[in-house]
């Protein structure tokens, strides 16, 4: 095929980052400068970030058979930037300058969380199994290093050899899923999947087979039950700042092409395979709130918590119709702020660097004696993860219940409810150590450095903009409105 000069302006993003991986590695490999990288990578995600608004007027657009840049994929390449972006602040607060700071080589980090953030944005926007595979695998490759960033301590190696190890089970049985596919279809793109099964009727065993593999191994990334059990591990492992990463921008791209798959083949979402997300929906909000009761570290707290969280979103995919593209988007929007000033707070806590995060639940008794604006943070992210009213978390989580109720997914919607009674319990329990006087408290806070003050202003903007979208969400729906599959 021809490049045109609109093929470039609506790979602007995907060719903004690259570009941005490049130079931060011959800043590297010149000098090694840990503010200027840090300037580098920021610069970079910010002009890519301001490239998507010319990309939208050539939207939609088929760049190669292996790309679709069309609104819906301009949204989540949006949400991905926005989250590295915020990743990458957190970092360097994290990180730390001076002596007190990280006592590895700080830069790479940039480098790896960019290379993810690109293959992030390959995934939102493939219409072709092998556009998919590459940009999962551009996406966790680096995630593996990112994990285990923290060389010298144990939990941190742990938590990298176990997602690498899954991971590439979770790709096995995505590839042998495409394999199936193929053999059934004869054809790789999405909508070519998609025409054969429909032409069929209901898809045949093979193709069910190939679905439910491709399933498993998404699932995986996403920590959906049964396929959850590195996930508390592995974010009690990673840094604070890669555990954002992996919370927010790496599940985000990997939940945006699920949809993209199921949407455009509608087989795909019947008979068998929608039992059996069925299934795993309910599974995955019961479990991951039960265990999450029981949680006394902050980050594994999280982590179960995600795990309920994108079981509330199989809901919306499971209905597939009427509201349920519109829900994911405001869901998933709501999902990646809070999530991000949850995990902020624990890397501005965790800083400067001393061995370990700052993420018992021990450590936070009494915070609000002590550093009164993170604990306002910290309050504002659990109530909106509670889906309390007032906060962007209820706006999600109306929409997801409005999705159910309307295709009638009785169950679901029974246990998204009973899932959202014991959340409440946890997320308090949280809110209360908080504001707990502890008898001989001592004020332990360290002088904040600059780039911690960059990121706590984060913080708060980040806790600002939960209570706007909760109290006027109007923008963010007519955002999701317009980013419609149908571009």
């Amino acid at each position: 095929m021809e490049f045109t000069t609109q093929h470039f302006i609506a790979l602007a993003p995907l060719l903004i980052t690259s570009a941005t991986i490049i130079v931060v590695m011959l800043a590297i490999a010149w000098r090694r400068n840990h503010s200027q990288t840090f300037l580098i990578s920021v610069a970079g995600l910010n002009l890519a970030l301001l490239s998507i608004l010319p990309a939208l007027k050539v939207a939609p657009l088929a760049v190669t058979p292996l790309l679709q840049i069309d609104t819906f994929a301009c949204l989540y390449m949006a949400l991905i930037l926005v989250a590295t972006l915020a990743c990458v602040t957190l970092a360097h607060a994290y990180l730390g300058d001076g002596g007190s700071g990280y006592p590895g080589n700080r830069e790479e980090l940039y480098l790896l969380i960019l290379m993810a953030a690109a293959g992030g944005l390959v995934l939102v926007s493939a219409q072709h199994l092998a556009g998919l595979f590459i940009g999962l695998e551009l996406l966790s490759v680096p995630v593996y290093g990112l994990v285990a960033y923290a060389f010298f301590n144990k939990r941190s190696l742990e938590a990298g050899i176990k997602y690498m190890v899954l991971s590439a089970a979770g790709s096995a049985f995505l590839l042998f899923g495409m394999a199936l596919l193929y053999a059934e279809s004869g054809s790789l793109s999405f909508t070519g999947i998609g025409q054969a099964l429909a032409a069929t009727g209901l898809p045949s065993p093979i193709a069910q087979l190939g679905l439910g593999m491709m399933l498993i191994g998404l699932a995986f990334k996403l920590s959906l039950v049964p396929f959850h059990l590195w996930t508390p591990d592995v974010y009690e492992g990673a840094p604070a700042p890669v555990a954002a990463f992996l919370a927010t921008a790496s599940k985000v791209a990997v939940f945006a092409v699920m949809v993209r798959l199921f949407q455009i083949s509608p087989a795909a979402s019947s008979g068998v395979l929608s039992n059996v997300l069925t299934i795993i929906a309910i599974a995955s909000i019961l479990f991951g709130n039960l265990l999450a009761l029981t949680q006394s570290n902050l980050k594994r707290l999280l982590g179960y918590s995600s795990i309920a969280h994108f079981g509330y979103l199989l809901i919306a995919l499971v209905a597939s119709k009427g509201l349920a593209v519109e829900a994911i988007g405001v869901y998933l929007v709501t999902y990646v702020i809070t999530s991000l000033g949850a995990f902020g707070v624990i890397t501005l806590m965790s800083s400067p660097y001393n061995g370990r995060d700052a993420d018992a639940l021990y450590e936070y008794r009494g915070l609000f004696w002590r550093r009164p604006y993170l604990t306002a943070v910290l309050t504002v992210m659990m109530l909106s993860l509670a889906g309390i009213p007032l906060t962007a978390g209820f706006i999600g989580k109306f929409y997801i219940i409005a999705t159910g109720v309307e295709s009638h997914q009785w169950w679901l919607v029974g246990s998204l409810v009973l899932g959202s009674a014991i959340g409440v319990f946890y997320y308090l329990r949280v809110m209360v150590t908080l504001y707990l006087i502890e008898p001989n408290l001592r004020r332990h806070d360290a002088q904040l450095h600059w780039e911690q003050r960059a990121g706590g202003v984060m913080l708060l903007a980040i806790a600002v903009l939960a209570f706007f979208l909760g109290l006027y969400p109007q923008p963010l729906l007519v955002l999701v409105q317009q980013s419609g599959l149908a571009g």
